[in-house]
Formats: structure tokens, C-alpha cells, sequence
């Protein structure tokens, strides 16, 4: 089936971003959003193309979430900063789409190690298919993600590898947990850098690197990419409290449910120790939601801790990430790329309200 046009399918900058006219209000501004915006299509249709196999069954399996939808948030940060040089080049088109599918095939091996029941909106692969084929459909994206990256050149390379090593070191410490001694909270921020951030910074840099732009402006892209990353992860932790579960496509209390340690629940651990109410609504969310199916209305209790405090602290966590993203973007030129980034961090953790 061909793929519809973005403007048809709600993903042009301005639905994705949310960018008013108050952002684009000239003319140059808007012909800006449209530069990404044509970008963005020929990243979709490539991405259709990438994922495509001769093999019949890794052709239904690889394209699975990708047909589920998705917010394309990392390509639309390449394009973003490519803008600060020669724009949309076929180098900068080729990162995003090595890119997306890199986060698209972590997906797959997310889902394994949660044992996630929906993804997306959709059962999750590892529920359609089985455990190994879910991870081997992963392994397939991540090889083909690899053969994208290897046609940029070393420096790509290189970059792709740095990244795939958090990607692995931020799952893996996730896995274990922290050591004796360590923070948990600190844990948890840092296993949301390697996880999370990461990626959204080397797409930032992407855009930099393969654009032509000034050397100069790697470093505050890749800082911003790296901090809204982890902000963004953060609101996550609100939008998985959401008594909206039809607006965010997740269903309420999802980690709760698979013992994700959130950093709502860690900062409520950290309150049980020297506050009774605390700790009786943690007793209450091990009793009533922990390990609970999706069937069962846990609704109760995950709007307790929705209401608590450590829910709000988390919010002002994320905002707090957003405002260092753009803080780091303070060398960039003044202009509409500057000023759409300034957004994006903003839309970032808005998306809860």
C-alpha cells in the first residue's frame, strides 16, 4: 500500500511540534517548515523502502511497528539542525532514516525484555511472534541501520558505534539495577541518558555533520539532544500515570504494572522512608498493581500516585531537563532553527497536559 502524504497523516512539523503561527509567523519562517516538512516525507518514504526484505516473514516483521506509526521525533531533530547548513542533503535524509530505524529496532528488544503486551497501540511484536522472532527482527533493523551509517563514511561509523554502546550499557544497568550505595535516582537519570538521550543527541549531530554546518555547533546540539532525551523519557513517566490511555495510546499504570521502577515510584520510595502516607500508597501500588494484567482496573490506585506529589516533583524534573537543552543551544546563530529547537524542547514535555 502506498504510504500516504504527511500532510494527510498528521505528521508535518507543525502537528508533530505543535508550532504555532506565532513561531513561523513570516513568510521565511513558514518556507522553513516547509523545507522540513518535504524532508520528512522523503525520510518516510525511504524508511519504507529500508525496511523493506526479499525474505518474506522479516518483511511483515520489520515493517510491523513501523506501520504501527511513531512520532519520528529523531529524524525531525536531524533535519532540524541540518538546517543550520545546507539543509536536507541526501546524506542528512539517509542519517534520519539510519537513525529512526536504529530506535525502531531497540523497540523490538525493548518489548522482549519488558515482556510489553502493546506497543504503539498494537500488540507488540514479541507477542505476535515469540521471543526470537522479535529479537531477530531487531538484530535485522540494527544490521540494516549499520549498512546505512556505513555509506556516510567513518566519522559515521564511529558515531553509530558510540551509540549503540550506551544504547547496550543503558539497557544493561536498567536490567541490573544500581549498586549498593549508588543513588537510585542518579541511577535512573543516567540509564535514561544512555537509553534515551543518547540517540536523540547523535541524531542532533547528524544534522550538523552531513549538512555542511560549522563544526562548532556539534557540541550544543548534541548537549540539547542528550537533555531533552532524557526529559523527554521523564514526561513518559507522567504519561504512563495518564487516566487518558485513549489520548496516549499506552494503558494506565503500564510500568507500574511490570514493576518499572518510574522516577514517580523512586522519589515516593525515597518519602516512604520518613512519611506513613508515603509509604502506605507504596504498600498499596506492590498489592494492587504490581504484576496485575492489563484486564484489571488498577485505575484507583495508579491515580493515587498520579495525584501525589512525587508525580508533580517529576514534572518539574523534565521542564527542568528542557530549559538546560535550551540553554545549551545558546552559541547556535539566532533564527528559525534556533527557535524551532526552542520549541521542540517545549513541546517535549507538554505532551502530557
Amino acid at each position: 500500500m502506498p504510504s500516504l502524504p504527511l500532510a494527510r497523516r498528521g505528521t508535518t512539523l507543525s502537528s508533530q511540534l505543535g508550532l504555532s503561527d506565532r513561531i513561523f509567523a513570516s513568510g521565511k519562517d513558514k518556507r522553513f517548515a516547509e523545507r522540513i516538512d518535504a524532508g520528512l516525507e522523503l525520510v518516510e518514504q525511504g524508511l519504507r523502502e529500508q525496511v523493506r526484505y526479499a525474505d518474506e516473514i522479516a518483511d511483515v516483521t520489520a515493517r510491523y511497528l513501523l506501520n504501527a506509526g511513531g512520532k519520528r521525533v529523531r529524524p525531525m531533530l536531524t533535519l532540524l539542525t541540518a538546517q543550520l547548513g545546507e539543509g536536507a542533503t541526501p546524506d542528512v535524509i539517509v542519517a534520519a532514516q539510519a537513525v529512526e530505524i536504529t530506535h525502531l529496532a531497540s523497540l523490538y528488544h525493548d518489548d522482549v525484555m519488558d515482556e510489553a503486551q502493546t506497543r504503539r497501540g498494537v500488540p507488540s511484536a514479541q507477542h505476535v511472534w515469540g521471543n526470537s522472532v522479535a529479537v531477530l527482527t531487531g538484530d535485522l533493523l540494527f544490521a540494516r541501520a549499520s549498512q546505512l551509517v556505513a555509506s556516510l563514511g567513518e566519522g559515521a561509523i564511529r558515531l553509530q558505534s558510540d551509540t549503540f554502546e550506551r544504547l547496550c550499557l543503558g539497557q544493561l544497568h536498567e536490567t541490573i539495577g544500581p549498586n549498593e550505595g549508588d543513588d537510585p535516582v542518579q541511577h535512573y537519570i543516567d540509564v535514561l541518558a544512555d537509553k534515551t538521550g543518547s540517540l536523540v543527541a547523535a541524531a542532533a549531530q547528524m544534522g550538523v555533520m552531513f549538512s555542511g554546518a560549522p563544526d562548532e555547533y556539534i557540541r550544543p546540539v548534541m548537549e540539547f539532544g542528550e537533555k531533552v532525551g532524557v526529559g523527554f523519557q521523564l514526561i513518559d513517566d507522567v504519561i504512563d500515570l495518564s487516566g487518558r490511555g485513549n489520548e496516549t495510546g499506552k494503558t494506565p499504570g503500564t510500568d507500574l504494572r511490570a514493576g518499572v521502577a518510574t522516577l514517580p515510584v523512586l522519589k515516593l520510595r525515597e518519602r516512604a522512608e520518613r512519611d506513613a502516607d508515603a509509604a502506605a500508597l507504596l504498600e498499596r501500588l506492590d498489592v494492587e498493581v504490581l504484576g496485575a494484567p492489563e484486564s484489571k482496573d488498577v485505575s484507583d490506585a495508579v491515580a493515587a500516585l498520579r495525584e501525589h506529589v512525587v508525580t508533580q516533583e517529576t514534572m518539574d524534573e523534565a521542564h527542568r531537563w528542557a530549559r538546560e537543552a535550551v540553554e545549551a543551544i545558546a552559541p547556535l546563530p539566532q533564527g528559525p532553527v534556533k527557535r524551532a529547537l526552542t520549541r521542540f524542547a517545549d513541546t517535549i514535555v507538554e505532551r502530557s497536559s
